[in-house]
């Protein structure tokens, strides 16, 4: 179910971007149910959104070290976008790395998925790097979320 909610939610951004399992076998739209077990194992912890008891939503969070997580696999259905479910999912890890006392939580994507680069950006991630890999057929923007500088920010807001 998990996998199929990832997989599912990524196919449009694998056609928007000519992603096949041949030439990017890593990516999401490839999602397997042995995939997400093996990523459980190793720590990381998926949480999903329901909506009337259907999944629409999950999002991946993966401890890095003591200061940092990662936010991975951030999927939302097409039919629900557009109604802020993606928006609750990334402040629900943010909460979940900041109640773990990481100071910062980083995310890669596409380079050229501008939408999502600058959503990201409104929510209060900063761009990091860009790089290229050769085992990917797209540039990654890598960004990041200073939880201690919201949190001043935060307070001092109030």
């Amino acid at each position: 179910m998990l996998a199929d909610l990832v997989r599912n939610s990524f196919q449009d951004v694998a056609n928007q971007f000519n992603i096949t399992s041949d030439n990017c076998p890593t990516h999401p739209s490839n999602c397997t149910a042995e995939w997400i077990r093996n990523e459980c194992k190793k720590g990381t912890e998926y949480f999903i959104l329901l909506e009337n008891s259907t999944a629409i939503g999950c999002v991946a969070l993966e401890r890095a070290n003591r200061e940092v997580y990662y936010l991975e696999r951030l999927a939302v259905l097409p039919a629900y976008r557009e109604r802020g479910y993606g928006h609750m999912l990334v402040d629900y890890c943010l909460e979940q790395a900041r109640a773990r006392q990481a100071k910062r939580v980083e995310t890669s994507l596409i380079a050229d998925h501008w939408e999502l680069v600058e959503w990201y950006r409104r929510l209060g991630f900063r761009f990091k790097q860009r790089a290229r890999f050769n085992h990917l057929p797209f540039a990654v923007t890598f960004m990041y979320y200073d939880l201690e500088e919201q949190f001043v920010y935060d307070l001092a807001a109030a």
